[in-house]
């Protein structure tokens, strides 16, 4: 089933006032729920680590970085992860404890990039990853019936496709010189505050969105 439009009162006083008519969407903790304690989870539970030692690993390996920029193939860091949790899980295993992050799409956050499309250019911004990706899509489908978000988007970049990530400063160049944007007509939302603050050095206007449904506090009268 398809998502129904409904029509959404926004106050557009915030946006107005910043001169504001392009909108950069990331993806996960903003369209997306994320939780992503549930993979430090799952991967405890696969290796049998505590979930502490397991956030000790992720935090210092380079693998999750490189696969986030595309440096790495899907095999090479499925077996990155064998190897940093010593562990024999199988692809389908680590895939599944690597998506448990991941969370659902209501439709009222479909429906509001729809509304939204009408007056401002949109964009998403995500770091992420090729596993992540194929999922995703699947929730996408399931939430709303389009195979990906790219139709309520004027483009979408993915930073394992583009091969640079948040917080670095040539992702945020790409997407302003990509659609020929002026920085302090966008507004940037982001769950990750130093994703935000990177932003904003380069004249970007942003919005710190602590939990996902903040996203209406700027349009919802």
């Amino acid at each position: 089933m398809r998502c129904n439009v409904t029509y959404l009162k926004r106050n557009h006083q915030f946006l107005k006032t910043r001169l504001v008519k392009n909108l950069i969407f990331d993806l996960g903790g903003v369209i997306i729920d994320l939780d992503v304690e549930k993979t430090k989870e799952a991967f405890a539970l696969m290796s049998g680590k505590s979930v502490s030692e397991v956030q000790d690993i992720l935090a210092n390996s380079t693998a999750f970085i490189q696969y986030e920029k595309g440096l790495i193939e899907d095999q090479e860091f499925r077996n990155s992860v064998r190897y940093l949790l010593h562990t024999d899980a199988t692809d389908s295993e680590i895939d599944l404890a690597w998506n448990a992050m991941l969370g659902s799409i209501p439709g009222k956050r479909i429906e509001l990039l729809m509304e939204l499309r009408k007056d401002y250019r949109l964009f998403l911004l995500s770091n992420t990853n090729n596993i992540h990706l194929v999922c995703f899509n699947e929730i996408v489908k399931s939430a709303c019936g389009s195979s990906s978000l790219n139709p309520y988007f004027d483009r979408a970049y993915f930073s394992h496709i583009v091969n640079m990530r948040k917080p670095d400063a040539e992702i945020y160049n790409l997407v302003l010189s990509d659609n020929q944007l002026l920085a302090h007509e966008t507004l940037f939302l982001d769950d990750n505050e130093s994703n935000l603050i990177a932003a904003s050095q380069l004249g970007i206007q942003t919005f710190h969105v602590r939990q996902p449904d903040m996203i209406f506090s700027l349009f919802h009268e």
